[in-house]
């Protein structure tokens, strides 16, 4: 059977469970599921150890993962990691890296997959307007995108071995300012609720935060809002430039649904608009649509969630 090496999703130095979703679709590869963790404490690779379907850890230590560096990461992850299938999520930063993995293997890249058939891996193309077949030969690298797979359970037990690759590096990044955000990632997040330019200002995503909160949602953003406001991070922005997301559910709010903001939501499970221009293109692709201001919807969605979540 084929080896598979799945290169493990950290949060907030803890393992995703993208994680185990990751494992759900090395098993459709082969099996000898290697999960890979780049980490400082190699205490946090006992997380993938309970992992189902696994049959190895290796916890990668070193003080580079402390902050991604592309070329750090993959010299450091390069040396640990068996030959193999490599398999990522489909983040901005674990595609990156998959990429960089593949050019140091002379290996093949195949982004973005949400659907495995034997060897056969499905992504999405021209915007997500086409689907392609891809017919996997050799070890290749390849992303996953999140939400695809259901996640593997946690009822296994299998060896953690920890490798210090501190002495395979010859430069890292020593530090990285980011702005402060407790909030879940867009890439992350199993639902979202995203604003457009028709919020208004960008003190009325506070609005949106609200909701986000009583769904355990993320916070999300179009290019236009992004690029009008600068109180607005890159970090939010959904679409072609922006991230690539695939929740459960997907609100956009104030969102006309340019072909850009398209491509990167919708293959949400369930899509709800609220905008006030009945015309807008965002409804031909909602399941669920409210011709509404933000300021007149939000409000009775709000009151609505509260009677419901308490």
């Amino acid at each position: 059977m084929t080896e598979t090496v799945v290169i493990a999703e950290l949060s907030k130095g803890k393992i995703s469970s993208t994680t185990n979703e990751l494992v759900t679709a090395a098993s459709k590869l082969g099996s000898n599921c290697t999960i890979v963790v780049p980490c400082t404490e190699s205490t946090v690779a006992n997380e993938a150890s309970n992992i189902t379907g696994a049959s190895k850890v290796i916890a990668a230590k070193s003080p580079v993962f402390a902050n991604y560096d592309a070329a750090a990461w993959a010299e450091a992850i390069d040396a640990v990691a068996p030959s193999g299938i490599i398999i990522t999520s489909a983040s901005a930063q674990s595609k990156d890296l998959a990429a960089r993995l593949a050019a140091r293997r002379s290996i093949s890249v195949i982004q973005d997959v949400i659907e495995i058939e034997g060897t056969t891996l499905s992504t999405p193309i021209y915007s997500g307007k086409a689907i392609q077949n891809v017919s996997l030969s050799g070890n290749t690298a390849i992303s996953v995108r999140a939400n695809v797979f259901a996640p593997a359970e946690n009822t296994g037990n299998c060896e953690v071995q920890v490798i210090d690759t501190t002495g395979n590096v010859a430069t890292a990044l020593k530090e990285m300012v980011q702005r402060a955000s407790q909030r879940l990632d867009v890439s992350e997040a199993n639902i979202i609720i995203s604003g457009g330019r028709g919020m208004g200002t960008p003190a009325n995503f506070s609005h949106l935060e609200e909701i986000a909160d009583k769904l355990g949602a993320a916070v999300g953003a179009s290019r236009a809002a992004v690029d009008t406001w600068d109180e607005i991070p890159h970090s939010m922005q959904v679409g072609q430039t922006g991230k690539t997301v695939n929740p459960n559910l997907y609100i956009a709010v104030g969102i006309s649904g340019a072909i850009q903001h398209l491509a990167g939501m919708r293959s949400s499970k369930y899509i709800v608009a609220i905008n006030k221009d009945a015309d807008a293109p965002i409804f031909q692709h909602a399941d669920y649509g409210i011709v509404a201001t933000w300021e007149d919807a939000l409000p009775v969605l709000s009151s609505s969630l509260s009677g419901l979540l308490g």
